[in-house]
């Protein structure tokens, strides 16, 4: 896999020198509509599953980097009590309220559409995740009336034209 860039970032598989920022991350209270706070136990779970989707399915997460270092992660995965490829992001401090999350899930949708083909890709947001909801909209996409079956409390949002 070859690196991703955009105008203001490098997004490139997760390596273990991303585990620090990955697992303050993880340990932080801006995790809470995806399960967090958590231990780094469990964050080096999630950690070692991002890396881990790449050498199974041959896409997953990447580190999102700017000039002054990782800000973030965001990728696909489909995990096997998912029903569908979803697209995610995760937008550390010190990259908060500057897009990141948009202009990454972004490049990496125009990415899958070469690299995947036309497969369908949801994001599955909290209900509470007004911030998440909002970087979907901008990328086009639709709340799609149904809870995710994987958590009730997640609504399943559609992207490019999914049905």
């Amino acid at each position: 896999m070859t690196d991703l860039c955009t105008e203001r970032l490098t997004l490139r598989v997760p390596t273990l020198a991303d585990w620090p920022a990955y697992r303050d991350f993880y340990a932080s209270d801006a995790t809470t509509h995806i399960g967090g706070p958590v231990p780094a136990s469990k964050s080096w779970y999630y950690f070692s599953g991002d890396r881990g989707h790449w050498e199974l399915f041959g896409f997953g997460w990447f580190t999102l980097v700017d000039a002054n270092g990782v800000v973030g992660t965001c990728g696909l995965h489909h995990p096997p009590h998912h029903d569908d490829v979803e697209i995610g992001w995760n937008v550390y401090a010190d990259g908060q309220g500057k897009g990141y999350a948009t202009e990454a899930a972004r490049s990496i949708l125009d990415w899958a559409a070469t690299a995947l083909g036309q497969i369908r890709i949801v994001s599955y947001i909290d209900r509470e995740n007004g911030a998440s909801k909002r970087v979907a909209e901008k990328l086009g996409a639709r709340f799609g009336g149904v809870m995710a079956a994987h958590d009730p409390e997640c609504e399943v949002w559609l992207h490019g034209g999914a049905a």
